[in-house]
């Protein structure tokens, strides 16, 4: 098809729980590539469900151009599951073995299409993804992270749609992944729309739409050109609330000195009717009448302060939800040269270097970006400091109080709520004080509540975060594995922006080079498949 399009037609929907999550959304997609961003929570992946007509909206709709594909951000396989099932194409398989073994039933054809080669195609595009030595009949449950989302990519490509919407398509893709998906898209000709908070991603895009609690708003650009946008965006309206918080102030003075006028006034006008020797009734009627005057000039102050408040709340709105995340980042004690971990002769058990000694020193103000292939025993290392994980060889050892936080966040319990176990992390602190940081850290009351595993991954990485900084014992040595992965852009500018001013020793396995780059790193831990290397950032 040459012009791929979807349309969402005043589309609102409202959630089993009567909370409206977007209402009157009007916009059009095209063949121009698209970034989709919003804050987590905001509805972006139930529109993504709509306009893949895997789901109704609650009113409106959503008019499709073509066939639409819908990769989730989630591509958990099912147990039973193979690596054909997981790239979507096991029915056309099907249909073609059917054949193949002298089927004519119609539907198969119909389903195979003009697809005759599709089993080829697939181990083509798993050969290209590094994926080669995959059988299709594989356990799509033997595979990585990394692994499984490459194979639901490579059947996305040859899913024969006019659209594609991709959800978070680079989570657990390491580096060469990334580039990879970078290219794909580039060649791809046909309609786009990436959900996705990976900036380096964003800035391919052509064009850049927004979901806040106030609609869509599109921005004719990629990443840089939204960013910059939207900076000019908040600042106006940071201009325009406290122009209207002047406004409001001038106001109230204005109503308070007429009030004071027209008292001054009845205050005159009884002074005068009690020595003018006025009847009765000419005074009951000045009262009457001063009591009116009084009555009318309460409503009109109401009514003006009301469209003055109104105003302010207004302009408030559209700040609101640009209201920065606080993380506070506890003071370290640690020495900026106090050697914090040793990793001597250290053998991993697991990754491409498993032969391979390893030696290191991490000192208290170390900052270290871990990187390479997946499989390569990144996570494996930071298991190892974090005392998780015997090393094959070799010792290590940790000298101030540590925390890891892997990419489940298992250091979470999913039965107990965020409140109870920052509780428990640290005692002596008030709940006032635990509830007023949770809430800077963007959760609020309703959350911190609810059994962890109720939570998003975003609010769970911040609880994390909570429960490892804001403890009786503030980490030392933090050991992050994949942080970004399930942060929107907001959230992450505050990590980035929390672990700059962290002042303790920091290792971060991370794919992202933006936000890498962002930390302020002193230094690179390669992983490559023979090697340690140690690099300046």
């Amino acid at each position: 098809m040459t012009n791929p399009s979807l349309a969402l037609e005043s589309v609102s929907y409202v959630l089993p729980g009567g909370r409206t999550l977007f209402s009157q959304l009007d916009v059009h997609f095209d063949a121009q590539p698209t970034g989709l961003v919003g804050r987590n929570g905001v509805g972006k992946s139930v529109l993504a469900d709509i306009m893949a007509g895997r789901i109704a909206p609650t009113t409106g709709r959503c008019v499709r151009s073509g066939r639409v594909y819908y990769l989730p951000q989630s591509v958990a396989p099912d147990p039973a599951a193979t690596v054909a099932q997981l790239s979507g194409i096991a029915p056309v398989l099907q249909a073609l073995s059917r054949i193949e073994a002298g089927g004519m039933e119609q539907r198969d054809f119909d389903l195979v299409g003009d697809r005759w080669s599709i089993r080829q195609q697939l181990y083509a595009e798993l050969e290209a993804s590094a994926l080669g030595h995959l059988s299709i009949e594989r356990s799509a449950a033997s595979l990585s992270g990394g692994e499984a989302m490459r194979v639901a990519l490579a059947g996305a490509w040859l899913s024969d749609a006019d659209f594609l919407i991709l959800d978070e398509p680079t989570n657990h893709l390491d580096a060469t992944s990334r580039q990879a998906l970078l290219e794909q898209l580039q060649r791809w000709n046909r309609g786009l729309l990436v959900i996705s908070h990976d900036r380096d991603l964003l800035r391919t895009m052509q064009r850049t739409v927004e979901l806040t609690p106030r609609g869509l708003a599109s921005y004719g650009g990629g990443y840089a050109l939204y960013a910059e946008q939207k900076a000019r965006e908040r600042d106006a309206a940071m201009q325009e609330l406290e122009l209207r918080k002047l406004e409001r102030k001038r106001g109230e003075r204005a109503l308070h000195e007429q009030r004071e006028r027209l008292d001054q006034r009845r205050a005159r006008g009884v002074r005068y009717a009690e020595t003018a020797n006025h009847d009765s009734l000419f005074l009951g009627r000045q009262k009457q009448n001063s009591e009116q005057s009084l009555g009318k000039l309460q409503r009109l102050h109401a009514e003006q302060g009301e469209a003055l408040d109104e105003r302010v709340r207004e302009a408030a709105q559209q700040v609101e939800e640009e209201t920065p995340i606080v993380l506070f980042a506890p003071h370290s004690p640690t020495a900026a040269q106090r050697r914090v971990a040793l990793l001597s002769g250290v053998v991993l058990p697991f990754g491409t270097v498993d032969r391979a000694a390893f030696e290191a020193v991490v000192l208290g103000r170390q900052r270290i970006g871990v990187v390479g292939p997946n499989g390569s025993g990144k996570s494996s290392l930071l298991r190892v400091l974090a005392g998780q994980l015997r090393p094959l060889a070799g010792r290590a050892e940790t000298h101030v109080p540590t925390v890891y936080l892997d990419q489940q966040l298992s250091m979470l319990d999913p039965a107990l709520s965020v409140l109870s176990q920052l509780q428990a992390a640290n005692p002596a602190a008030s709940e006032h004080d635990l509830r007023n940081r949770l809430a800077l850290l963007g959760l609020d009351s309703g959350r911190i509540g609810l059994p962890s595993h109720l939570l998003s991954g975003g609010e769970r990485l911040k609880a994390a975060l909570a429960c490892a900084l804001y403890s009786e014992r503030p980490a030392e040595l933090l050991l992050l594995d994949e942080p970004s992965n399930h942060l929107d852009l907001p959230s992450l500018q505050a990590l980035e922006a929390m672990l700059n001013s962290y002042r303790g020793a920091l290792m971060v396995v991370s794919h992202d080079d933006s936000f890498l780059r962002a930390l302020g790193l002193d230094e690179r831990l390669r992983i490559e498949p023979e090697e340690w290397r140690r690099e300046a950032w």
